[in-house]
């Protein structure tokens, strides 16, 4: 899919995955109406990694908001659907790690499966396998104070994980770590993604973590945001976030996607 948003072309809403088709928000304010997303269409398919980058203010946070049922859209429809019969499931991770600070580690991450009234069996294996592989089982009796930020987020992936969710939706989950951090979790994500390929859309700022984890890469433009362009990712899997960066094509695949997105940052600016 490579066309703008809006046209004809807008995918039809069949089939499983993620499929959008001419979505607008409009939010009232003092000053009168801001159309934050407009005229959106897109399909993502069942199981794969949906990444976003765009400026800032471009609704890219609104319109994952939109897709997890947080807020309504003013025009438009989409699905959200998956291979089964039954509801379709959904876990946020937001930019910070949304811990309860009053729960441990272990509670925290079973959170969601005990909303859910799961049987205590699934919670105790669910918990565990993915405590276990995010590196905090022997801290699932701690608490988030006692956490440094980077294991916070990782309790809050551990969580969404866990909840075993149809679909993954996740708003710049590693904005705040710092570079090495960030880049350890990057592979975990993507070292425990590949166990199930639940379908993901993946917000980020950095246009390099968007090709790193993403098959696909959406770009959007200024306020109001729109599509200006879907690059599939042609890297196989699994990947490892170090040996793909040594990669010729990795930095020309950067510089190409860097050159679509520039002008709308600076037009964000002005």
């Amino acid at each position: 899919m490579r066309q703008p948003a809006g046209t004809d072309l807008a995918p039809p809403i069949t089939g499983t995955g993620i499929t959008v088709r001419n979505l607008v928000k409009t939010f009232d304010t003092e000053d009168g109406p801001v159309t934050a997303v407009d005229n959106v269409s897109l399909h993502v398919p069942q199981g794969a990694f949906f990444t976003i980058v765009g400026p800032s203010g471009c609704g890219k946070t609104t319109i994952i908001r939109m897709l997890a049922g947080l807020e309504p859209p003013t025009s438009g429809e989409f699905t959200v659907s998956a291979d089964h019969a039954g509801e379709v499931t959904n876990s946020m991770v937001f930019q910070g790690d949304s811990l309860f600070p009053w729960m441990n580690v272990w509670d925290n991450a079973a959170y969601g499966l005990r909303m859910r009234r799961a049987p205590r069996s699934v919670i105790r294996d669910q918990v565990g396998h993915y405590l276990d592989k995010t590196g905090l089982t022997r801290f699932a009796k701690a608490y988030p104070h006692q956490l440094s930020g980077g294991m916070r987020q990782r309790v809050s992936i551990a969580r969404a994980f866990a909840n075993d969710p149809d679909v993954f939706f996740m708003d710049e989950p590693f904005s705040a770590l710092d570079e090495q951090n960030r880049t350890v979790l990057q592979e975990e994500l993507l070292r425990i993604w590949e166990e199930s390929r639940k379908t993901v859309v993946f917000i980020t700022h950095s246009v390099d973590e968007a090709v790193t984890l993403g098959d696909q890469v959406m770009i959007m433009t200024a306020r109001p945001g729109q599509v200006k362009k879907i690059v599939d990712i042609p890297f196989e899997r699994p990947r490892s976030v170090l040996e793909l960066r040594r990669r010729p094509e990795y930095g020309e695949m950067i510089y190409d996607i860097w050159g679509s997105l520039k002008d709308e940052v600076s037009g964000a600016q002005l």
